[in-house]
């Protein structure tokens, strides 16, 4: 570990490639990394296997950053306010090596429960759908020609460690299709025409739960490749939910009917 000075310039060559890793996408992809906040995230980043390349924390918590084997470097207050991307992060931040499955090798269950988003636009949705994943024991988190950064700031802190911990794929909607049809595992999606009361539908068997953005829904390929199609009752004036309240209501039926 590198602690021999402190950070004190935001012109620092390391403080402004952090800042480049948290705003652009391009240079998380182009680099392989991105960045993560605060000790609880970091832990459990560490703890689920990923490789964290760098940290950046104040002199006054140095002693109880996470044990690992990466560069550490001291900043001063006034620089990691500059660095972090949301208040109260308990003045660590790191830079973390990419990690991503495939879909071939997704750990599933003999009977697995698969979320999957086609064209997921915003980070924080898909940050949220990754929280109520893990907390319903999901095997698996699919996105479908992703429209936003699997690695963004936003997906990282909306799911409070899930993305760490579970198993997400980004593929085409042709590939997902295929691989869930040649495992025999139901596709159910969530849209309002020629559909049935999602409590009304068998989820006790491998089971898919597919959505799509709240603006266009889901495309026919997914339509036609549906074993069924399902809808959460909208008894006002509304005419649909967030994304990722329909994913926690989803979830948590196949949760119910399994127990």
């Amino acid at each position: 570990m590198n602690t021999d000075n402190v950070i004190s310039s935001v012109q620092n060559p390391k403080v402004k490639r952090l800042l480049a890793l948290q705003q652009k996408s391009s240079e998380r992809r182009e680099a392989g990394l991105f960045v993560v906040e605060g000790r609880r995230e970091i832990e459990r980043c560490l703890a689920a296997g990923f490789e964290v390349q760098t940290l950046f924390c104040t002199p006054e918590v140095a002693s109880v950053v996470p044990q690992g084997s990466y560069d550490l470097y001291l900043v001063t207050p006034k620089v990691y306010e500059r660095m972090a991307y949301r208040g109260s992060t308990e003045g660590m931040i790191a830079e973390v090596r990419t990690r991503q499955w495939q879909l071939a090798d997704l750990p599933l269950t003999e009977n697995p429960l698969i979320v999957v988003l086609e064209s997921v636009e915003k980070p924080g949705n898909l940050g949220a759908i990754l929280r109520s994943a893990d907390a319903a024991g999901a095997d698996a988190v699919v996105v479908c020609d992703p429209l936003t950064d699997l690695f963004n700031p936003n997906v990282v802190r909306a799911s409070t460690g899930a993305v760490f911990s579970m198993p997400m794929v980004a593929c085409t909607s042709e590939e997902c299709i295929a691989f869930l049809q040649r495992r025999g595992i139901s596709i159910l999606t969530a849209q309002l025409q020629d559909s049935e009361l999602y409590y009304d539908t068998d989820m006790r068997r491998p089971t898919a739960i597919v959505m799509g953005t709240e603006a266009t829904g889901l495309t026919d390929q997914w339509r036609r490749a549906a074993t069924a199609h399902i809808r959460i009752p909208m008894l006002g004036v509304a005419d649909s939910l967030n994304v990722s309240v329909s994913a926690a209501i989803l979830l948590y039926e196949a949760v119910r009917q399994r127990q």
